[in-house]
């Protein structure tokens, strides 16, 4: 009888089966955790663990999920604190608790590779150009530089880099160097108007991205060409005059095409050269005289030229009568109105009629092919 009570053992109470198996759960979970912390679990966050129903008979365990605010979802951790259940005498036991889906998504860890590559949250980074301004000298682009700029999606350089004709040996870490820094979604851009006539210019850009977007700022060609002198008259007084500068030979008429002010304007010929490795969808050609007669219009051709909402609108400008030019009414970063310096909208010296006529017969020609290469017609031979 004795040995019989001694060999028959009561079963164990549901409650300690019970708590067994929270313990079990719990070192399960926690190994888990460890393995994530170690980097081994990939970067998908483990699935939380439904909690039971609780009855008023029996209070199971519960299992929530507690997010740290980390640097991914391996910073969660297991927070385990046990709870007196005063009423029921029993052990609740808490463990994790696991972020929603998004913020996991919003916070999933970086790779150790492009540490120290991101920039601090706002200030952004130094991209390559993905837009440039590439011509021509006296046609208007400083002007729709400092229009675009007013964009909040744009930034730009102020002063020209000219790394395509210049300083192309200083390599492309110093050009992007030279560029502001940028968040996501906004366009690098600069302007150097003399890219347009530089020979090189087109291969050396289509190496560095064949999806750069390149606008050329145009005008009248003879208006161009007095422009330039205009300026190089202002630097230096003593060169000879425009009629001088602009035949081989003033007799027989013949254009000196040598001279820079006259070269520039032969629009056709140096698309010529760009078409070799850029598609024509890629050039927006914008009017130096529409720019100043309507300066809201041409800039959303630009703004839609690339991709970008049309922001910059007639609520921007207003027309300087002294200057003869639209200027901002706010500036990039500024609250008070802003014009062009004043070295923009000088005077041009008076030039011989007859002169003036044989340039206008001379780029008659070259106009034409031009406005049946880009497809709109500028209205210079009217």
């Amino acid at each position: 009888m004795a040995f019989s009570r001694i060999s028959k053992l009561d079963p164990p109470s549901r409650g300690i089966l019970r708590k067994a198996a929270v313990m079990l759960g719990s070192l399960l979970t926690s190994l888990f955790l460890l393995h994530c912390l170690t980097d081994r679990c990939g970067t998908t966050a483990p699935s939380p663990v439904k909690a039971q129903d609780l009855t008023s008979q029996t209070r199971t365990k519960r299992l929530v999920y507690e997010w740290t605010g980390g640097t991914g979802y391996g910073a969660a951790r297991r927070s385990s604190r046990v709870l007196a259940d005063e009423r029921a005498g029993q052990v609740v036991e808490d463990s994790l608790i696991l972020p929603p889906p998004d913020l996991v998504a919003s916070r999933r860890r970086v790779s150790p590779r492009f540490a120290g590559q991101l920039s601090p949250l706002g200030e952004g980074s130094k991209k390559l150009p993905q837009a440039l301004i590439i011509g021509v000298k006296k046609g208007g682009t400083r002007a729709l530089l400092e229009f675009l700029r007013v964009h909040p999606d744009i930034r730009a350089v102020g002063a020209e880099p000219h790394f395509f004709d210049r300083n192309y040996d200083n390599g492309l870490e110093w050009y992007r160097e030279l560029m502001p820094k940028t968040l996501e979604g906004q366009i690098t851009m600069e302007k150097t108007p003399s890219y347009f006539v530089t020979r090189e210019a087109p291969a050396r850009i289509s190496a560095m991205s064949r999806d750069t977007k390149l606008i050329v700022v145009v005008r009248d060609p003879v208006t161009r060409a007095i422009s330039d002198y205009t300026q190089t008259l202002s630097k230096k007084p003593d060169i000879p005059s425009f009629e001088s500068l602009t035949f081989k030979n003033r007799t027989t008429g013949l254009i000196d095409t040598s001279w820079s002010a006259i070269q520039i304007g032969i629009y056709a010929k140096h698309l010529d050269n760009w078409l070799q490795y850029f598609p024509m969808d890629q050039i927006l050609f914008v009017s130096g005289e529409r720019l100043i007669s309507d300066p809201a219009g041409e800039l959303g051709r630009v703004q839609d030229f690339l991709g970008l909402k049309r922001i910059i609108t007639d609520k921007h400008f207003y027309f300087n009568q002294t200057k003869g030019f639209p200027c901002l009414k706010k500036a990039e970063g500024s609250s008070k109105p802003h014009c062009l310096g004043k070295t923009k909208g000088r005077t041009h010296p008076n030039i011989d009629p007859e002169v003036v006529q044989r340039l206008r017969d001379f780029y008659r020609p070259f106009n034409m092919k031009f406005y049946q290469m880009t497809g709109r017609f500028f209205g210079w031979d009217d």
